[in-house]
């Protein structure tokens, strides 16, 4: 599987990014918070992500900096959980709601989580649109 996060998918759209905050959805795992929504028209077959850390939590910009890191890190690790078991592409934006800095190996742990709840979230929204 492809473990790479290149310039396509990263969310840069500001149309998009004010859809997300508007129309979104959302998944907790603390101190993650992913909300996404469906893309309508995708240009490429991929997942568009972005990441978040709050200035008011974090006043230091190395320590935003390096959350940030982490959290794309954790969404490289683990986004084969979103491409392989859901069919449609997603605008995802994973906000660091914390207020310490977590390890890596935490983070990877609740990362995992809420990318599983997110997918099993969809499944089920898929599952009541198909008739029976």
């Amino acid at each position: 599987m492809d473990e790479s996060f290149g310039k396509k998918e990263k969310l840069k759209s500001k149309v998009i990014i004010d859809k997300l905050f508007a129309e979104g959805r959302s998944v907790k795992k603390y101190p993650l918070l992913l909300i996404y929504t469906p893309l309508e028209n995708p240009s490429e077959k991929v997942n568009k992500v972005g990441v978040s850390v709050s200035k008011r939590n974090f006043k230091r910009a190395v320590d935003r900096v390096k959350i940030k890191r982490l959290m794309r890190e954790v969404f490289r690790k683990n986004k084969y959980l979103v491409s392989s078991n859901l069919a449609e592409n997603y605008a995802i934006m994973l906000i660091y709601t914390g207020r310490e800095i977590w390890s890596y190996k935490d983070l990877l742990r609740n990362g995992e989580e809420v990318l599983k709840r997110f997918v099993a979230q969809e499944k089920a929204k898929e599952h009541e649109k198909d008739p029976l």
